[in-house]
């Protein structure tokens, strides 16, 4: 059975709790290779999207369609239909890039870069909130690119800036959930070739999501609020 659209639910009972995995921005790239991970290990995988790609429909996950993270209305329909199903694994990985220069400064493209880099982490998480119980996770897929210690060339601005914006969020989050015994953890997938990077890059999606998912089984409590890249290492900010 698979969610399609805002308007399904989950075919459970009422009363029935089950540990679940979502992946936001998951029809394609890195967020598509993570669903098809996290499914291939027997995890239970809702997949959300704007619009599902062929290859997510061949992933065998459940999908959730028409899910733009800067919607408080669609993340409102998210959370209505998995009910009170805990979320074990919640991955913020829905992101834009739209390479911004000095010369090139584009308000309207960088507003929008942190409506979803930014902002769509907190609101997916907050929408979530109720979902999320004590050993849950919570991971978000940055980028080292927003390390401002790390910024050796400049450029891409709404990118840089949206990214070490949500970093803080993360570590914000880190702290307001820390009662709860909910870990998050920031990560930086790599320099992956995907269509976000035009195709360029050091890594493949396979390896990437494979780090990543390796550091966020390495999460705990004492890790949480902290920032790493998918081969292993712990970033500055």
């Amino acid at each position: 059975m698979r969610i399609e659209s805002q308007e399904n639910n989950y075919s459970k009972g009422e009363n029935e709790t089950l540990s679940l995995s979502i992946v936001t921005g998951a029809n394609r790239g890195i967020g598509l290779e993570l669903a098809r991970q996290l499914t291939g290990r027997g995890t239970t995988v809702l997949a959300t999207c704007r619009r599902a790609s062929d290859e997510l429909r061949h992933v065998g996950c459940e999908i959730f369609e028409g899910l733009d993270v800067t919607s408080d209305d669609a993340l409102g329909k998210l959370a209505a239909s998995i009910k009170n199903e805990t979320v074990h694994l919640l991955i913020n990985n829905a992101g834009i890039l739209t390479r911004e220069t000095l010369e090139d400064l584009d308000w309207a493209r960088m507003r929008r870069e942190f409506e979803v880099n930014a902002l769509g982490p907190l609101r997916t998480t907050k929408a979530l909130l109720a979902n999320l119980r004590s050993g849950s996770k919570v991971a978000i897929v940055s980028s080292r690119v927003g390390s401002l210690a790390d910024n050796s060339s400049g450029g891409n601005y709404g990118y840089r800036m949206s990214k070490a914006a949500v970093n803080m969020a993360g570590v914000n989050l880190a702290h307001d959930l820390r009662s709860r015994e909910i870990p998050v953890v920031l990560l930086h997938p790599g320099y992956v070739r995907t269509d976000l990077t035009g195709g360029h890059g050091n890594t493949d999606t396979t390896t990437s999501a494979r780090g990543l998912l390796e550091r966020i089984d390495e999460t705990t409590m004492e890790r949480s609020g902290t920032f790493w890249h998918a081969e292993g290492y712990e970033l500055p900010w």
